[in-house]
Parts: structure tokens; C-alpha cells; sequence
């Protein structure tokens, strides 16, 4: 069984990858933000160092497949390389933070490691609104993130929104994360939770 947890920075992705992993008893795999020896680098400027990191994303994700993934009998993903590409390297593309060439490279390494990446059974969609995702990027205190401007986020927020409506590999569950607090409210987490089993997901399947 592989699920993932997908949404914007600061949506809440992580915690309920934790808790999720508690209860079912799934290996978690988080996302490398802290190993991507670009990303201080990248906010301060984004158009040199675009590219830069997230050929780094898609290395580690390709790492992370094949080493914790792809034979796992029981596991849950932190962001998916779909959101990568689909979602992160598309808006620095759209934006104009990223040129034309590397666009065209990083798509043409994106695409030739697909056959070797899982597919989730089940994602996990978190929305969230831009007042919601500052308030936790506040409240989780990364230095490097307090400065995201609000548009880049914005931007993130319209493409999460498409990249979520067109996702086909695998069913969806779409998560209301304005309305969610996972950690401090246990009837959300428990409503993902139902969310989940109600599609065949149960513990039973899961232990």
C-alpha cells in the first residue's frame, strides 16, 4: 500500500504524514527540504536557482523511489514527484524564474524517470488558502521561508488547484486544510481517517 500526501507549503502535509503513519502503521518519507543544499540560495534568488533546485528534488525523489518506495509493502509519501514537476517547476517556468532550456531539460529528465517511480494507490490532496498556509509558515519557523513573497505562493495555490483537478494516476481524496488542524483537532484527523477506510483502506489492509 502507498499513499501521498500532497499541497502547498505549509498546508499541513508533513503532520499528516506523521500521524497517518502512526496509525496505519506505514513507513513515512518525508520531503529533503532541509538536505537541498540550493534552497537558502533560491529564495534569496529564485531565477539562478531554479533550476539548480529542483534537479536537486528530482534526484532525491528518484533516491527515495528506489531505495524506500518502490518495494515498500507499506509506505507514505511526503509530496510526490508529480507535484515536482507539475506544480513547483511549472510555476518558476510560468513565472519566468526559470529559462526555456531548462525547462525543457528538467522536463525531458522528469519524463525519463517516470517508468522507474510507484504510483500512489491513494493521494491525499490538502487545500489551503493563502492566510492559512502564511499562519503555518509563521508558526513552523523556517528561517528561509518567512520570506516567500505571497504571490509566489498564490501562484503555487492557482496551479495546486488545476495539478489536482487533472490528477489521474490514482483516486483522490480532497482535503478542506482552512478548516483542518490535524494536530490539535482529533475529529479532523479522524475525518480523513473515515475518508480513507470508506475507500477500502482500512486497517485491516493496512497492518
Amino acid at each position: 500500500m502507498y499513499l501521498a500526501v500532497s499541497g502547498n507549503i505549509g498546508s499541513g502535509k508533513s503532520s499528516l504524514t506523521r500521524l497517518l503513519s502512526e496509525r496505519y502503521s506505514l513507513r513515512p518519507v518525508y520531503e529533503p527540504y532541509a538536505e537541498n543544499p540550493y534552497l537558502e540560495d533560491f529564495y534569496r534568488d529564485m531565477r539562478r536557482y531554479s533550476f539548480h533546485s529542483q534537479v536537486y528534488f528530482l534526484s532525491k525523489r528518484l533516491e527515495q523511489h528506489l531505495t524506500l518506495v518502490n518495494g515498500a509493502v507499506y509506505v507514505i509519501q511526503d509530496r510526490t514527484v508529480f507535484e515536482d514537476a507539475g506544480v513547483f517547476a511549472r510555476n518558476l517556468y510560468e513565472g519566468g524564474q526559470m529559462e526555456e532550456r531548462d525547462w525543457q531539460t528538467y522536463l525531458g529528465l522528469y519524463q525519463g524517470i517516470l517508468p522507474a517511480l510507484r504510483v500512489p494507490d491513494l493521494l491525499i490532496h490538502l487545500d489551503a488558502s493563502l492566510p492559512t498556509l502564511k499562519s503555518r509558515i509563521t508558526v513552523r519557523g523556517r528561517d528561509y521561508e518567512q520570506s516567500i513573497p505571497d504571490e509566489y505562493l498564490a501562484r503555487l495555490g492557482t496551479l495546486y488547484d488545476r495539478w489536482a483537478d487533472e490528477y489521474d494516476h490514482s483516486p483522490v481524496i480532497r482535503v478542506p486544510g482552512d478548516d483542518f488542524d490535524f494536530v490539535h483537532d482529533p475529529s479532523a484527523f479522524s475525518w480523513v481517517c473515515q475518508q480513507i477506510e470508506a475507500r477500502g483502506y482500512g486497517l485491516p489492509l493496512l497492518r
